[in-house]
């Protein structure tokens, strides 16, 4: 199944390694080190102009997010239980 992200951006929910809140990025050494490689390989979207409010990882890109990761934390919750049902 998939996850909006905003904007034109759906990613597969099993791609998600991690859902973060963007004030994260600030508050760990090793999470700002993180995000700085993956922004100097190019491997981060900017999603929208707006605010961003959440970071996913994913096994390949880390994706700046306009939509709340509580918001983004509860999609990906109704996906995993579509799939569980769908099993």
């Amino acid at each position: 199944m998939f996850i909006h992200l905003g904007g034109d951006t759906v990613i597969r929910s099993k791609d998600v390694v991690a859902i973060l809140n963007s004030d994260m990025k600030e508050s760990s050494g090793i999470t700002k080190e993180f995000i700085n490689a993956h922004f100097k390989a190019n491997y981060v979207v900017q999603i929208s102009e707006e605010m961003t409010k959440s970071i996913v990882i994913t096994n390949e890109k880390v994706y700046y997010s306009p939509i709340s990761s509580v918001t983004l934390k509860r999609r990906a919750q109704v996906v995993s239980e579509l799939e569980s049902y769908a099993d």
